[in-house]
Formats: structure tokens, C-alpha cells, sequence
């Protein structure tokens, strides 16, 4: 991942001027992936309009109901909607983590095959589930299994930080972000030109 990284600076340097003072303040971008996937996307559905804090509570209330280990997800279905609120979740995030759970359980989400599909098979897979939309599984491909050629053109983050650094006199639609991108030749490193995009905002997820 290192070297990949490197090579994505040397790229995005080379070829957007406005990015390549940002890379040399900032070095190396971070990502750290990971295969705990389905863990990941329960703990992001958990988290959705959170604090940090008040999910973290959360998450660790959800642990203590299964004994203090995460729970497999057939773990998850045997549990009834209310013994799921019991910990502080909403009853739309309760039935959102049941969902995933009975799409991971019947086959409709397997993690078996996730290396060979594009990131726009796994978008199209996930975000059948409830509660999961696009921007999650962005975050879930990029800081959880590590694809870096994503761009996360509805993350607002993004969107005000291309505002800034490039003189937009307002916050870039998508479509913008998209021709931003192609015309900078950040592909095929979106998501590292993304990070460094966050950083330059300050307000890179996962921090």
C-alpha cells in the first residue's frame, strides 16, 4: 500500500498544480484497510448522524448485548426489534443493521467475491440494503477495503474543499466534482486526491 501511495503523490503532483503544494505539506496520505467488512458497515450505520462519542457509547452498548463480542449476523436476527433499541439505536437503525444482516445471511451480500467486482457491482450490492447509501459504501471501499480510485462526489467535505482550493465561487454540484477530477487527471487515484482534498479542509473522515 506504501509504495501505491507514493506512486499516487508522484502522479497527483505531476498533474494538478493546485493539489501538489497540499501533497508536500501533508506527505503521505492514510489508509489503513482492512477485512473487517461487515463489521465496518454496522458500525457506519450506527454512527449516522452521531457524535463520535454518542456512537462509540453506542456501538459498545450493542457489543455488551452479545456477550461483549460482535455478533455474527444470524446473531443479529435473533434479536427482536425492541431488544436491539434497548441499546440507544433508533428503530430505523435497528432495522437497518437486521437488514444487512438478512442480506448477508441469504446470499444477497457476500464479501467472498468482493476483490473481483468494480466498485460500482459493490455499490449497486450494498446499497440495496436499508440505511446504506452511496456515501457509505464510498467511505466502506475507500478507508475499509482500500480501493483508490474512488471519488466521493456527494461528501460535502469534498465538494467545499474543491470550492476553496480551486476558486469556485460556490459549492461544486457533483458533475463539477467529476470534471474537476478528469480534468486534473486524478484517475486512477480519486480516492488519494480525495484525502488530500479533505486535508486541505480539514475534515478528512475517519480523524
Amino acid at each position: 500500500m506504501e509504495n501505491e501511495l507514493l506512486k499516487a503523490a508522484d502522479h497527483l503532483r505531476r498533474r494538478d498544480p493546485r493539489l501538489a503544494p497540499v501533497i508536500d505539506r501533508c506527505g503521505l496520505a492514510a489508509f489503513a484497510p482492512h477485512r473487517d467488512y461487515y463489521r465496518s458497515l454496522t458500525d457506519s450505520i450506527i454512527g449516522q448522524q452521531l457524535s463520535v462519542k454518542a456512537a462509540e457509547s453506542i456501538k459498545g452498548r450493542f457489543r455488551e448485548l452479545f456477550g461483549g463480542e460482535f455478533p455474527a449476523p444470524a446473531a443479529i436476527l435473533g434479536k427482536s426489534i425492541e431488544k436491539l433499541r434497548s441499546v440507544g439505536l433508533s428503530g430505523a437503525k435497528a432495522n437497518y443493521i437486521r437488514d444487512l444482516a438478512g442480506h448477508i445471511v441469504d446470499g444477497r451480500v457476500t464479501f467472498a467475491r468482493l476483490e473481483q467486482q468494480s466498485n460500482e457491482e459493490i455499490i449497486a450490492e450494498l446499497t440495496d440494503v436499508k440505511g446504506i447509501g452511496e456515501w457509505t459504501v464510498h467511505m466502506f471501499l475507500m478507508f475499509c477495503v482500500g480501493r483508490l480510485d474512488v471519488l466521493p462526489v456527494g461528501d460535502l467535505g469534498i465538494r467545499n474543499g474543491i470550492r476553496d482550493l480551486y476558486g469556485y465561487e460556490q459549492t461544486p454540484t457533483p458533475s463539477q466534482v467529476k470534471e474537476l477530477a478528469a480534468r486534473n487527471h486524478w484517475h486512477p487515484y480519486e480516492s488519494v486526491a480525495s484525502w488530500y482534498i479533505w486535508e486541505s479542509y480539514d475534515t478528512t473522515p475517519l480523524k
